[in-house]
């Protein structure tokens, strides 16, 4: 007789965001990619907001690349790409924004951007960044010692460090760089209460979209004026490369800013506190980091590997197609899941072991495709100079409690890291 087929276990819940409070559920992932590769997900109400038609979540590597590539059969534009479901009357505003569009509307205003945030000017702010890690490092430090040995990691340095970076590569006065964090916590933490306060409500008490333009109203009337500003005031920054270009439409512009604002500011004020976790629990890969024993720049990218910045992103399918022998809809949503794509035992030897010479090392914390991260080369920039000031002011990474995570099934965030310094 042959033996019979184990039954496959039931597929878990990877939408509820209060799950990711306790930490990124791995062992629900695993089940995922070992047996429902692209599997229904529910989408009920959660935190006051309302219920969705639910969606496919999409858990191994070979899949999440494959979603991330073919944007003519998983599309950015048809419903945007948060998981939750635009109002109807928002999706042509929300639509203007790179980050929703696919090729070739996406191609044109990727290229006016990247002329804005070119390689040479990312350069050009490592020496204000290493000065800025190194005070805030030293800042920190003084006020653990003064108090009683701990300081919170997220609060006295990564936090600050982002916004700054972001601010001077946007040219932000530094009179106004509190409302970028202000901004991002509201669009990016609008589900973690400790984030984004009480909830806007609508006229039928349902929670205003973060996104819609209504909640970007002051947003939009900033970055006109401080366009203006920079169009009569120019400076060496990106937004007076984008308020300088006569191919960009004043509307373009202003949705350019929401996206530097909240991405640019978000990846790393995500990455840097999760990449000094993961060395904090494993002391012994700080000190090969400090001892010279690995190169910084592999391990940067393992740090991002073990902790993205972002946990999923939602594509809609334009037309009937199969994925992992699973049919899909036209019009379906399609979400990939970047920390499970991470460590697939399928493509990373020993995943959950933290190897930061791992190398090849395709990890997908950036994304792929088209709309891979425009500002990866100024995040990994950033992610170093931080973790080699790092190195020179702590001997010793310690926590000294367990770090509270946001609220978020969107962003893999970090609200604060108890560190002891000694």
């Amino acid at each position: 007789m042959s033996v019979a087929r184990q039954t496959a276990p039931p597929v878990p819940d990877v939408f509820d965001p209060r799950r990711y409070a306790d930490g990124v559920p791995h062992t629900a992932y695993r089940t995922l990619r070992d047996h429902h590769p692209v599997a229904w997900q529910d989408e009920p109400d959660v935190l006051g907001w309302p219920a969705g038609p639910g969606f496919w979540a999409v858990a191994r590597h070979a899949d999440v690349v494959r979603v991330l590539k073919d944007s003519a059969t998983y599309s950015s534009y048809l419903g945007a790409t948060q998981i939750r479901d635009p109002d109807p009357d928002d999706l042509p505003f929300i639509r203007r924004m790179m980050l929703n569009q696919d090729p070739p509307d996406h191609g044109r205003l990727r290229r006016l951007v990247s002329r804005a945030f070119t390689p040479r000017r990312v350069d050009h702010f490592e020496s204000v960044a290493r000065e800025r890690a190194r005070t805030l490092l030293g800042r920190a430090v003084e006020q653990a010692r003064a108090g009683d040995g701990t300081c919170d990691l997220v609060a006295t340095v990564t936090d600050d460090y982002a916004l700054l970076n972001l601010a001077d590569l946007l040219g932000v006065p530094e009179r106004d760089r509190g409302l970028l964090l202000h901004w991002t916590q509201r669009v990016i933490g609008y589900q973690d209460p400790d984030e984004a306060g009480e909830p806007v409500l609508d006229g039928r008490g349902r929670p205003v979209n973060p996104r819609s333009p209504a909640m970007l109203r002051d947003m939009f009337a900033y970055a006109r004026q401080l366009a203006l500003h920079k169009s009569n005031h120019p400076g060496d920054d990106v937004l007076t490369t984008l308020a300088t270009d006569a191919e960009l439409a004043p509307a373009e512009l202003e949705m350019f800013f929401f996206l530097l604002t909240v991405a640019g500011n978000d990846t790393v004020r995500s990455a840097a506190p999760g990449g000094l976790l993961a060395l904090a629990e494993h002391p012994d890969a700080y000190e090969d980091l400090r001892a010279g024993r690995v190169q910084l720049g592999t391990a940067v990218d393992e740090l991002l590997r073990r902790h993205p910045p972002v946990l999923s992103f939602r594509r809609t399918a334009a037309v009937d197609t199969e994925l992992a022998g699973q049919r899909i809809r036209a019009n379906d949503k399609v979400v990939v899941f970047h920390a499970s794509a991470n460590h697939d035992e399928r493509v990373f030897t020993d995943p959950h072991r933290l190897d930061l010479a791992r190398s090849p090392n395709p990890h997908v914390s950036f994304g792929d495709g088209p709309h891979v991260c425009l500002g990866a080369h100024f995040a990994r920039l950033q992610l170093r100079v931080l973790y080699e000031e790092t190195l020179r002011a702590l001997p010793s990474l310690r926590t000294a409690g367990p770090p509270r995570r946001l609220v978020s099934n969107f962003i893999n965030g970090l609200k604060s890291l108890p560190l002891q310094v000694t």
